[in-house]
């Protein structure tokens, strides 16, 4: 008999830090880049994206590689989208119910977490082979990943467009505005976010040599 792999052997470990550095699904498998754009003009909707990606890429990646023996392939596309609409409805109702302030915030761009190519490309490239625990800490790696870049991208569109983070006057507090600095607008104009993304990008290939491409 073969010996049990560790739940957290060093090979489910790198499923998880590996999205959220070498293999990450917005600066390197460039995914997912229209909620960088959305929803990163303050922290909270950003974070409350980040959870909500990372609860319905767990919970769809668990449950279609339970069910990935059972779904005959010419049907896994349309399986795999029900699971996600399925999920993202019920994220979409909590929110509504719990945090409604923050669900208007967001607007339809929680129900378009259906179309988000991370979740259908971890389901379709490795839920479909493999159990349902190296799936939950893909699915967590990549929801951690693509958060994270979410919330940096925020951090920095809140605090200088509007001086605050997580709607605290961080400038105010500081004394920035009585030396002269006023918000800046252009921060929390769509273009910003792609130039802080590709500030990310350009930071993370100089670290991480070989991500950069060679021709």
């Amino acid at each position: 008999m073969t010996e049990k792999e560790p739940l957290l052997s060093k090979k489910n470990l790198k499923l998880v830090k590996d999205p959220l550095n070498e293999n990450n699904p917005i600066t390197v498998q460039v995914l997912g880049i229209c909620s960088a754009l959305a929803v990163t003009v303050k922290m909270k909707p950003a974070l409350v994206m980040a959870i909500s990606v990372i609860v319905v890429l767990a919970v769809s990646n668990v449950v279609y590689s339970l069910l990935r023996k059972h779904v005959p392939p010419r049907i896994r596309i349309i399986v795999q989208l029900t699971i996600i609409a399925t999920m993202v409805i019920l994220v979409d109702e909590i929110l509504k119910a719990f945090a409604y302030e923050v669900s208007k915030q967001l607007s339809v761009f929680v129900g378009l977490i259906i179309t988000n190519c991370i979740l259908m490309g971890r389901l379709e490239a490795f839920a479909t082979a493999n159990k349902p625990w190296p799936s939950f800490l893909d699915a967590l790696g990549n929801g951690a990943g693509y958060g994270l870049i979410l919330i940096i991208v925020s951090f920095f569109r809140e605090l200088l467009g509007s001086g605050t983070v997580m709607g605290y006057p961080i400038l105010e507090k500081i004394g920035l505005y009585n030396i002269g600095y006023v918000d800046n607008g252009f921060v929390t104009l769509p273009p910003m976010a792609l130039i802080i993304v590709g500030i990310i990008i350009w930071v993370q290939r100089s670290r991480v040599r070989k991500l950069i491409e060679t021709h």
